[in-house]
């Protein structure tokens, strides 16, 4: 043991200060003969990395496909929750260049701003842009289902062929309910199912919402016993409403969009790929809503694809990420949209696809009209094994709290990002770039993200004002929301 006072030699004695150790970090199978006293680590270390730990400042990782193979989690779903410029859509975008770097398909289903075009354009992935006098958009086009419908035969075709039938029907009924702000009845429902099967039989091609309206306005004698209906007359009667209803899409604030053939067909081998949209806003939300509700359908229908032909041999294996941002926007179109929306995203799991529903609070989702919408909005959350809290004040915790549990020091932490603690111009909101990611019971991990290299010009969303030309520039060392 040294002395009190040190030993008696030059520089034995106490000293004032005692500079720290250089840090190092590297992994076990590098440092084990260096320093074999490892420890585990506090942190999930496999996936995309996040950021540090805000606590540890070790290296925090994530990616719901590999935390499901590895059994992190129970389902590769991702629910994130913050106020707006706390960096969401910053983290979605890591998770988006990590994804293809590991090689999955980033999947962006609707960019309304758009956040994730810019991104994708740089990932060398392919870029849609709908809007009137833009790339179109054919609700009634099942896409790659088709093309891998025509390589099948079998039970394997029959089964896809009323896969096909039933996205057509589903998404249809859903624009039909948002055009009508009221639910289609049962009649109604039997009458455009078949419709779509009579243009199935007759067209050579795939349908479009005019070709269901031409059919249903000529009446032949299936749509007349479909509508149980003895003569013309009472056909007409029966159908009156769902033409006008038809008749809107192809003519109203929808037209220039969903009335023609598609475009620009998925790219099957594109790392990534986006739906802009953003276009489509200014527009209304009607139209935003519609636009988003036929990007969900085509995309799923081209993951749909994939793993149909990949169980045939004729396609490899692959996996997906999808993004459904502004989820709120979408499903707050007319009653109904939130069972559709569901019943597209409910079998991820079983398709390789990991899915990351953003939105600004669980408000969003309980503004929706009828309870039964918001029982199943809420089932979003409910469902996504992984949630990631940015900023939010206390009373929006107090509902976190319902469908992901949180401790004390947890809700302090998370609220504490959530407004800003200074007046002064420019300052920074204590909360960007901070995030809790929560899995099921277990403590939550607090990790803080910082941009590196291009992130900062890819990943800017804040829009500010120049004080001297008043001209909107953007910020490159924003990277937040």
């Amino acid at each position: 043991m040294a002395p009190a006072r040190g030993w008696h030699r030059p520089y034995g004695g106490r000293a004032v200060h005692v500079a720290p150790g250089v840090e190092y970090q590297a992994t076990t199978t590098q440092v084990c003969g260096l320093y074999p006293f490892v420890a585990g680590a506090g942190a999930p270390s496999i996936g995309t990395p996040i950021g540090r730990h805000q606590l540890s400042g070790e290296v925090v990782c994530l990616d719901p496909l590999t935390w499901l193979r590895a059994g992190l989690v129970t389902n590769p779903g991702v629910f994130v929750l913050g106020q707006p410029g706390t960096g969401k859509s910053t983290l979605v975008k890591r998770l988006v260049v990590g994804a293809v770097a590991f090689g999955s398909t980033a999947l962006i289903l609707g960019d309304t701003k758009p956040d994730y075009t810019p991104l994708v354009a740089h990932l060398g992935g392919q870029v849609i842009s709908v809007g009137r006098g833009m790339d179109r958009l054919n609700p009634l086009d099942a896409g790659p289902l088709a093309d891998a419908l025509r390589q099948m035969s079998g039970p394997q075709a029959q089964r896809l062929r009323w896969e096909v039938r039933g996205r057509r029907l589903s998404l249809l009924l859903a624009l039909c309910t948002l055009i009508r702000e009221s639910r289609i009845t049962n009649f109604e429902e039997v009458v455009l199912g078949r419709a779509v099967d009579l243009l199935d039989e007759r067209l050579l091609r795939e349908p479009t919402v005019p070709d269901v309206l031409t059919v249903i306005e000529e009446g032949p004698e299936a749509l007349r016993s479909a509508a149980r209906a003895d003569t013309d007359e009472t056909y007409r009667e029966r159908t009156r409403e769902l033409m006008f209803t038809l008749d809107l899409l192809c003519t109203g604030s929808l037209a220039g969009v969903f009335d023609g053939p598609t475009t620009r067909p998925l790219d099957l081998t594109a790392p990534a790929v986006a739906v802009d949209i953003s276009r489509i806003g200014a527009a209304g939300d009607k139209l935003l809503t519609a636009a988003m509700l036929s990007t969900w359908a085509y995309s799923f229908a081209m993951v749909d694809a994939c793993a149909a032909m990949s169980e045939l041999g004729l396609a490899p294996r692959r996996s997906w990420l999808g993004v459904m941002d502004e989820l709120w926007r979408a499903l707050r179109g007319a009653p109904g949209l939130v069972e559709y929306a569901d019943a597209l995203t409910r079998l991820n799991r079983a398709k390789g696809m990991a899915s990351v529903m953003v939105t600004h609070s669980l408000s969003d989702l309980d503004a929706l009209t009828a309870e039964e919408d918001r029982a199943k909005a809420r089932g979003f959350a409910d469902r996504s094994a992984i949630t990631v809290l940015a900023g939010l004040p206390p009373r929006e915790l107090a509902r976190v709290r319902e469908v992901t549990p949180l401790t004390g020091p947890e809700a302090e932490l998370v609220a504490s990002w959530s407004a800003p603690d200074s007046w002064q111009p420019e300052a920074k909101h204590p909360g960007r770039g901070k995030y809790l990611i929560k899995t099921g019971e277990r403590l939550g991990i607090p990790v803080e993200l910082s941009l590196v290299g291009e992130e900062y010009r890819l990943y800017d969303t804040d829009p500010k004002f120049d004080s001297i030309s008043g001209r909107l520039v953007r910020n490159p060392r924003s990277g937040g929301r």
